[in-house]
């Protein structure tokens, strides 16, 4: 039961290509932005298209894998967990984040 808990499963496509950073020791980090839409009938009848947008942040040997196989534009599922962090910008501002440190994912097709 404790793999339920903070568990994220979502499936979109990629609104970048993967931003990859390599750390001194090699490890490295990407970031994608993922999109999921929701669609729904209003009170008039109209379809409505709600988009959200989320950080996904991958490490280590799934990173290299985004690095090589994802574009933007791609579909893909994830499952990973959420992390919310602050950190201070260039300016001194404290700002605040979430994002999903993804476990795996798959690529679903690419951009039709």
């Amino acid at each position: 039961m404790n793999s339920l808990r903070n568990s994220a499963r979502l499936v979109g496509r990629l609104g970048m290509d993967p931003e990859v950073k390599t750390f001194d020791t090699n490890k490295k980090l990407t970031k994608l932005s993922l999109a999921t839409s929701d669609s729904y009938k209003n009170d008039k009848g109209e379809r409505i298209t709600d988009t959200q947008w989320h950080n996904l942040v991958i490490w280590g040997a799934q990173a290299q894998l985004a690095e090589d196989l994802l574009h933007k534009g791609d579909e893909i599922a994830i499952e990973g967990r959420i992390n919310n962090r602050s950190y201070t910008d260039k300016v001194g501002n404290k700002k605040y984040t979430t994002e999903i440190v993804v476990n795996e994912f798959i690529k679903l097709g690419a951009k039709a």
